[in-house]
């Protein structure tokens, strides 16, 4: 069993390093677990929420919708 989750979560790092571009995050303390309560309560995952919030900022800003 551990061995499939080991090869899973690879098989997920080596798609993500090839399909993704990472950009840090850094917030106040405490303010993360503020955010992924609000998150959860949205349903949504905290990265969900902040990708969601950057398309609403960008279209605002340049009137053009993003894929993130």
């Amino acid at each position: 069993m551990m061995a499939d989750k080991a090869k899973a979560t690879a098989y997920k790092n080596k798609w993500q390093s090839e399909n993704c571009d990472r950009v840090n995050l850094t917030v106040k303390k405490g303010c993360k677990e503020t955010l992924q309560s609000i998150a959860s309560a949205s349903g949504e995952s905290l990265n969900g929420y902040i990708k969601a919030a950057i398309k609403d900022r960008y279209k605002k800003d340049s009137g053009e919708e993003i894929e993130l």
